[in-house]
């Protein structure tokens, strides 16, 4: 995160006191008093609850509030952002997040919104999804900022995103604006886990990069058979990578078949970027996760296969580049989603 303050998203630069910010995610619930500086306070976390109900994962949210409530600064709190993994309907205030399995449209907004009341905090509350709250973020105070218009992405196991038009997070009517890996680029393709064929999500995660060269033929170095058919983004830890992470190293060693399939994931992403920005006039992509660590291993096919899809006048320049805040981007992104969608409160008279 950087050092130096930054300008409060404009929405509400008129509000001086600290945003609540809540990132509740399928291995870390967080939270931290985010100030109108973009530094943080306060910070907390506990672990996401393996193997409890649903009211059992809310108790881990319910003592990050509490935590949180015990700062001095509690009290000049002025507005609430959660952001979490999804699905998420905005509208209905709801989350059924893929990795958090007992909540299945569970009312995480309403439950926050009861907790910060019993702690002394009636405070307006806004829900976000993860890749709405990273490109929040990534406007106020990372790679996107200063762009009027923008693209912010989540490359992970999943594909996930969000806009900035007109220097305004757009979320949708259900805060699913944005959400490009579910658009198709190849309308024969596979079938998507969504329902649909040929999406992003189906070439360009990490979960099917790392499937795609396994399907190919390549293995990962080490003992025979260990970790085969294990997929996904990190690094097993033991025993050969057969995640994207195993790929992306030995496709900076010039394997040929890791190469192709981070040059097919990255033609994929190439394409949905340049339908966004043909269709909204995105002026950058900014792309965060776990598969953009792979850096130029990823970047460079990206950029390489633009050229061929952003060919008119006002897409040509589009740019790409790699996300700034890192796991910041979560709290970040959580507080100024709240801070760019809620009305500013009141200034003292």
């Amino acid at each position: 995160m950087p050092s130096a303050p930054f300008p409060a998203p404009r929405a509400a630069a008129a509000a001086s006191g600290p945003t609540v910010a809540i990132d509740i995610g399928g291995t870390k619930i967080a939270g931290a008093l985010v100030h109108p500086d973009g530094t943080m306070t306060a910070t907390t976390r506990r672990p996401t609850p393996r193997g409890a109900d649903a009211d059992g994962v809310m108790a881990a949210v319910a003592e990050v509030v509490a935590d949180l409530s015990e700062s001095p600064l509690w009290a000049s709190a002025v507005r609430c952002g959660i952001g979490s993994a999804g699905p998420v309907d905005t509208s209905r205030g709801t989350v059924s997040p893929v990795n958090i399995g007992a909540w299945r449209d569970f009312p995480v907004q309403e439950r926050v919104v009861a907790e910060l009341a019993v702690r002394g905090a009636d405070l307006p509350t806004v829900l976000a999804g993860d890749g709405v709250a990273m490109t929040a973020a990534e406007h106020w105070l990372g790679a996107a900022r200063g762009h009027a218009n923008a693209l912010c992405m989540v490359v992970s196991t999943g594909v996930g995103g969000g806009l900035i038009l007109n220097n305004q997070l757009h979320p949708g009517p259900t805060g699913n604006a944005g959400h490009i890996g579910h658009i198709s680029v190849a309308f024969d393709g596979e079938p998507c886990a969504c329902g649909g064929h040929g999406c992003v999500e189906s070439i360009a995660s990490g979960t099917a990069i790392a499937r795609w060269a396994l399907d190919q033929g390549w293995r990962p170095s080490g003992p025979a058979g260990a970790g085969a058919g294990v997929t996904g983004v990190k690094g097993s830890g033991g025993g050969p990578d057969a995640t994207a992470a195993g790929v992306a190293a030995a496709a900076a060693e010039g394997d040929p078949i890791a190469l192709a399939a981070f040059d097919r994931a990255g033609r994929a992403l190439a394409a949905a970027i340049a339908a966004t920005a043909t269709l909204v006039e995105t002026d950058i992509a900014v792309i965060g996760g776990g598969v953009a660590a792979a850096g130029d291993t990823l970047f460079a096919p990206i950029r390489s296969h633009l050229a061929a899809y952003a060919t008119l006048s006002f897409v040509k320049d589009v740019q790409v580049a790699p996300a700034m805040l890192g796991t910041h981007a979560g709290l970040i992104g959580a507080a100024a989603a709240a801070t760019m969608l809620l009305p500013s409160p009141p200034s003292p008279s």
